[in-house]
C-alpha cells in the first residue's frame, strides 16, 4: 500500500501500489474532472506531483499516473458554482397534504386490570388501522411511552408507524426533495407542516470522475462486481454530507427527517437505488424499473429516519427518468393552454411538447459540449469560467466569481459561438475563417485573435496574460463541430416532436427552458444559432430547477405524487433512434443558418 496526500485540502488516503491517481482521488474524495472516464483523452485531469530528483514539480494526468510510492499530489481545486441550480427557484403553489401526519395521543397507562400490550394500546388509538407491526419502532416503545407518562406522538405514512416520539413534537415534521443530475445534486430541506424550504444545498456529483455522461457511468457499474456499489456509494455519501451540514446549520435532527423525494435520470436513478444500470447503455436501452419505487432509508444507508420511506418518481423510459417527471409536475404541462415545448438542458437534453391533448417526450446525447467535455477548454459552471462573451471591438468577457478565466463552460460557449457568427468569424455552416480576404474585414483588435493551428483556425477569447493557467484561451474548429452536434441532436428531436404532434414552430405557444443552464445561457444566443426555434423572447422563458421543484411539490402533497405517477403513464415516448428521419433532421439542424 502506498499513502497519497492531496494538498491543499491534506486528505490522504491508503491505496494499492499500481492505483491510479485519480482512483486514489477518488477513494480520499477529492473531486478531479475527468469528461472521458479515465482513458486519458480529455486531459483534464493534470495535477502537480514532485519530479524524481528535483525540488520541482511536474505535471501528469490523474488517470494514467500509477502510484508506486508515498505520494503527495497537488490539485488545482476549482470552486464549483454548483448553487447556481437552487438560485433561481420558481416555488409553484401547491395544497400542504403530504403523505408523512403525526398525532400527538395521551394513552390511558397500564393497570393490573388493564395489561394490553404496549404496541396495542398504541395502534388502537390511532386513526389509521390494519397498521403492520414494526420491529424498528417496538424496540424502543416501552421506554418512549413511559417517558412522558404516555403522551406521545406518532409518525404515520399512509398506514406505516415510522416511528413514535416522546411528548408533543406536533410542529416538528421534516422531508427532503432531491434532485440528482449528472453534473450536480441538488437538496432541499423542506417543512412538510408549513409547506415551505428551510433550507436547500447542492455539490458536484462526485461521480462525475467516472466519465461527464452516462454512459461513461455505465460502463464503469459494468465494468466490475464492485463498481456498482462504488458509484452508489459516492451519491450517498454526497447526500449525507448535505442533509448532515442543512441539519446542523437549522438545528434540526436527521432523525426528524420522515421522507424524501428523489428525481434524476434514469441511470442517475438507478445508481442511486444501486440497481445494476448495464442495459440502459446498448439498444433497446432497456431500464430495470419504471414505476415508482419506494424503500427504506436504511436500506440506502441515507442519514434520516432509518425507517423513513425514499420515494424515487417514477421513469418515463430508459433516457426520459423522474427528473423529466418533475419538470412535467413543476410545469404543470398538462394544464398548458396552447402548444408547450419543454427543454432541459444538461448533459442529456430532455424534451418535452404537450398539446392537442398529447404529452411527447424524448432525449439526445447533447449535453457533454454544454458541460464543457469535448471542448478544448471546456468546463463545468465554476469560479473562473467564461459564462458570458461579446465581441464589439474586442472581446468582452464575463467570468464566474470574477477574476482570471480558467475555460469556458456551456453558456459562454452558446455566447462566444453566437457572437463570432454574428461578426463573421464563423460562417453557417461552422467553419472558422482562415482567409486573410476574409479575416480583414474584422475589427483590428479581433482579427489579431483569429488564428491557424494545425491547418484549422481557431479564435481566442482570453490572452495567456488575462488567463489563470498561463496559456491563451481558445475556441477550436473542433469546438464548434461539438456544440454544432450537441444543437443539431436538440433542435433534430424538437422538429421530429413537432412532426408527431402535427403542428410547425410558428405553432409554439411557448418555450420553456429548465435547469440550471436553461437560466444561464442567454436566449437571443440561443436563437442566434439555431439551438431554439426563431421565436419573440417573450415566448421563450426559464422555469429554474423544475426537476427539483417537482420532487418537491410530490413530498408535500399526494395529489401532485399521484399526478406525477399519471404523467409517467401517459406521457409518449419517442425513441429518436428508432426514426427513419432523424439523420436527415439532424443533418439539416448541424447549420448554423436559422
Amino acid at each position: 500500500m502506498s499513502r497519497v496526500v492531496f494538498l491543499p485540502s491534506q486528505k490522504a488516503v491508503e491505496v494499492p501500489v499500481g492505483s491510479t491517481i485519480l482512483e486514489a482521488a477518488t477513494r480520499a474524495g477529492v473531486q478531479l474532472q475527468s469528461s472521458c472516464g479515465g482513458k486519458g483523452t480529455c486531459l483534464k485531469c493534470t495535477v502537480k506531483i514532485p519530479l524524481p530528483g528535483e525540488s520541482t514539480e511536474g505535471l501528469v494526468l490523474a488517470c494514467q499516473h500509477t502510484v508506486e510510492d508515498d505520494l503527495v499530489v497537488t490539485v488545482d481545486e476549482q470552486l464549483d458554482a454548483h448553487s447556481r441550480k437552487i438560485m433561481f427557484q420558481h416555488n409553484m403553489p401547491v395544497i400542504v397534504a403530504p403523505c408523512v401526519r403525526k398525532y400527538q395521543i395521551e394513552l390511558a397507562q397500564p393497570r393490573i386490570d388493564d395489561q394490553i400490550s404496549d404496541w396495542e394500546r398504541l395502534v388502537s388509538a390511532l386513526p389509521e388501522k390494519e397498521i403492520g407491526f414494526s420491529r424498528s419502532v417496538a424496540m424502543t416503545l416501552p421506554h418512549i411511552l413511559r417517558k412522558e407518562n404516555f403522551l406521545v406522538t406518532a409518525v404515520l405514512d399512509g398506514n406505516r408507524l415510522l416511528a413514535v416520539e416522546a411528548g408533543d413534537t406536533l410542529e416538528r415534521s421534516f422531508g427532503l426533495g432531491i434532485d440528482i443530475g449528472t453534473t450536480t445534486v441538488v437538496v432541499y430541506l423542506v417543512d412538510l407542516n408549513e409547506g415551505r424550504v428551510i433550507a436547500s444545498g447542492s455539490a458536484t456529483n462526485p461521480q462525475q470522475s467516472f466519465g461527464a455522461d452516462v454512459i461513461g457511468r455505465i460502463t464503469h457499474a459494468a465494468s466490475g462486481p464492485d463498481r456498482l456499489g462504488q458509484l452508489q456509494k459516492q451519491v450517498i455519501d454526497c447526500l449525507n454530507e448535505i442533509i448532515g451540514r442543512l441539519c446542523r446549520e437549522n438545528g434540526i435532527e436527521q432523525r426528524e427527517i420522515y421522507q424524501a423525494v428523489v428525481v434524476g435520470n434514469t441511470t442517475m436513478s438507478h445508481l442511486f437505488l444501486g440497481i445494476d444500470p448495464t442495459y440502459l447503455a446498448p439498444a433497446p436501452f432497456v431500464p430495470v424499473y419504471r414505476k415508482e419505487v419506494e424503500v427504506e432509508a436504511r436500506e440506502l444507508e441515507l442519514d434520516i429516519l432509518p425507517t423513513a420511506k425514499v420515494v424515487v418518481l417514477p421513469n418515463v423510459a430508459g433516457y426520459v427518468g423522474s427528473d423529466t417527471v418533475g419538470v412535467m409536475v413543476a410545469a404543470r404541462v398538462d394544464r398548458l393552454a396552447g402548444i408547450n415545448l419543454l427543454i432541459d438542458i444538461g448533459t442529456n437534453g430532455e424534451i418535452i411538447l404537450a398539446g392537442k391533448g398529447k404529452i411527447l417526450t424524448c432525449s439526445t446525447a447533447a449535453g457533454p459540449a454544454f458541460e464543457g467535455a469535448e471542448i478544448k477548454h471546456g468546463m463545468r459552471a465554476a469560479e473562473g469560467a467564461i459564462e458570458n462573451v461579446r465581441i464589439t471591438t474586442d472581446v468582452e468577457l464575463s467570468i464566474i466569481g470574477g477574476g482570471r478565466a480558467r475555460g469556458i463552460c456551456g453558456s459562454g460557449l452558446i455566447d462566444a459561438i453566437a457572437e463570432m457568427l454574428q461578426v463573421g468569424v464563423v460562417d453557417t455552416s461552422g467553419r472558422i475563417i482562415k482567409s486573410d480576404n476574409q479575416v480583414a474585414k474584422l475589427p483590428p483588435l479581433v482579427q489579431k485573435r483569429c488564428r491557424r493551428n494545425d491547418s484549422s483556425g481557431e479564435f481566442v477569447l482570453a490572452w495567456s496574460k488575462d488567463s489563470a493557467n498561463g496559456e491563451d484561451i481558445v475556441l477550436t474548429q473542433k469546438d464548434v463541430r461539438e456544440l454544432q452536434l450537441a444543437k443539431g441532436a436538440i433542435r433534430a428531436g424538437v422538429n421530429i416532436l413537432l412532426q408527431e404532434l402535427g403542428v410547425s414552430l410558428q405553432d409554439i405557444d411557448r418555450v420553456m427552458l429548465a435547469g440550471a443552464f436553461g437560466n444561464y445561457v442567454q436566449k437571443e444566443s440561443a436563437v442566434r444559432i439555431g439551438l431554439l426555434p426563431a421565436l419573440p423572447p417573450d415566448r421563450i422563458m426559464t422555469i429554474g430547477n423544475a426537476a427539483g421543484e417537482g420532487a418537491k411539490m410530490a413530498l408535500l402533497s399526494v395529489p401532485e405524487r399521484k399526478r406525477a405517477q399519471e404523467l409517467a403513464r401517459c406521457t409518449e415516448h419517442i425513441e429518436l433512434s428508432n426514426q427513419k428521419n432523424f439523420q436527415e433532421e439532424f443533418l439539416k439542424a448541424l447549420s448554423f443558418e436559422v
